[in-house]
């Protein structure tokens, strides 16, 4: 494993440094062999590591080994040496002051979900900015932040503090060099897909957990915060849609609310591993159960926890149960246009997120190249707590939460059934 930089230069990054360091990875890069292929990093994302001091010579990207058996990748809350996760915004002034106090402008992008910060740099914020934080990620789903000035060890430690000291090892996928345990590099390039406006998301795209989706669904420790920064991006396309999780449960009625409270979701991985107790060897998904309906630590609101990608079943119920109450609760999540936020990025963008309350897609529309760094931060195993109210109720939102079907007035309003 490549060392660490622990300082960054200051002098600046030159044309000359630029092709130093894109000749010294394509020497290394040479018969090398990884998931997506190895290559040269765009330009900005070039300049980046080697202001931050980042060690390219062993190539780009690397591949960590990926543990044959499940146990090895999930399950992973023996990072904080058994402590429960303690989420930074429990700790939070529910005003923010701190966070909104020091920003030039907070703009909410719509109703229900996503706000962008103005003015601040999430390198240099406090303790209790990061607390506040991690509140108004909770709550609004994401939070944008653009023009950033980042590097991967700030990153890095962004996530550590939101995960209270535990980050996700995302084994299956790219990393950045010196951070095979924590940081990974999320590269696209759109032409690599198979792809027509009859056919936006071909099988190759659909069988890796692309379409609507939760990173790690069904990882018995829940992701919690994920922070995207993006260095290279396309400069009309290759947007992002995320979808609110509380706000697809308002949008159910009461009775189907009083359904799915308490459920039991199974949630299948889209990666297979062998089997620990298994002695044929052979490799299958990765099953996990938890909460339908869950209950966030910080906000204390239910938030359905489902995606296309990822929940199979439902305990209790037989298949063909399952798939009907699965399928309309997805629709309601994924295809509900006032639970959604779709956010154009620029160069040098930092988005975070919080898997417990959002899903997430992108719209392939792009020809170019997408470039960045990801850290997920470990949090809870989900529970529900039957005391817990929607955000709908919680906020006293007017005219958003869906009534039951009055049976009376719509006769008499006449209509035929």
């Amino acid at each position: 494993m490549a060392p660490i930089a622990l300082t960054q230069t200051t002098r600046e990054i030159t044309e000359a440094d630029l092709a130093a360091s894109r000749a010294q990875i394509e020497a290394a890069n040479v018969g090398q062999k990884g998931f997506t292929g190895f290559g040269v990093p765009p330009d900005a994302a070039l300049r980046r590591y080697l202001k931050a001091g980042i060690d390219l010579s062993s190539g780009y990207p690397a591949y960590p080994r990926r543990p044959d058996v499940a146990g090895a990748s999930v399950g992973e809350a023996h990072l904080r040496g058994g402590k429960p996760y303690v989420d930074p915004g429990t700790r939070a002034d529910k005003d923010k002051k701190a966070l909104f106090g020091a920003a030039s402008a907070v703009r909410n992008l719509t109703k229900h979900i996503g706000t962008e910060i103005v003015g601040l740099q999430l390198a240099d914020l406090t303790d209790t900015q990061r607390d506040e934080l991690a509140l108004l990620v909770a709550e609004r789903g994401v939070v944008f932040f653009r023009d950033q000035d980042l590097s991967p060890h700030d990153q890095l430690a962004l996530g550590k503090y939101l995960g209270d000291g535990a980050v996700h090892r995302d084994d299956s996928i790219a990393n950045v060099p010196g951070f095979e345990d924590s940081l990974t590099v999320v590269w696209e390039t759109a032409r690599l897909y198979k792809r027509s406006f009859r056919n936006p998301w071909p099988e190759y795209d659909v069988g890796r957990g692309h379409g609507w989706h939760v990173d790690e669904i069904y990882q018995p420790v829940t992701l919690g915060y994920t922070h995207l920064y993006q260095d290279t991006v396309p400069d009309d396309s290759g947007d992002t849609l995320w979808a609110s999780g509380y706000a697809a449960y308002d949008l159910l009625s009461p009775g189907l609310k009083k359904i799915v409270d308490g459920l039991t979701g199974i949630y299948k991985s889209q990666i297979t591993y062998k089997p620990a107790d298994s002695a044929s060897g052979a490799e299958v998904p990765v099953l996990h159960r938890a909460p339908l309906v869950r209950t966030h630590p910080a906000t204390g609101w239910k938030t359905l926890f489902t995606a296309s990608r990822g929940l199979i079943g439902l305990e209790g119920f037989d298949k063909a149960e399952s798939d009907v109450l699965i399928k309309y609760l997805n629709d309601v999540a994924e295809n509900s246009i006032e639970t959604q936020v779709r956010f154009h990025w620029t160069p040098g963008t930092s988005a975070i997120w919080d898997n417990r309350v959002v899903i997430h897609t992108i719209a392939r529309d792009f020809d170019g190249e997408r470039h960045g760094t990801r850290v997920s931060s470990l949090s809870d195993k989900p529970v529900f707590d039957p005391a817990s109210k929607s955000r709908g109720e919680a906020l006293g939102i007017a005219g958003w939460t869906t009534p039951a079907w009055d049976v009376e007035q719509f006769f008499k309003s006449g209509y035929s059934a």
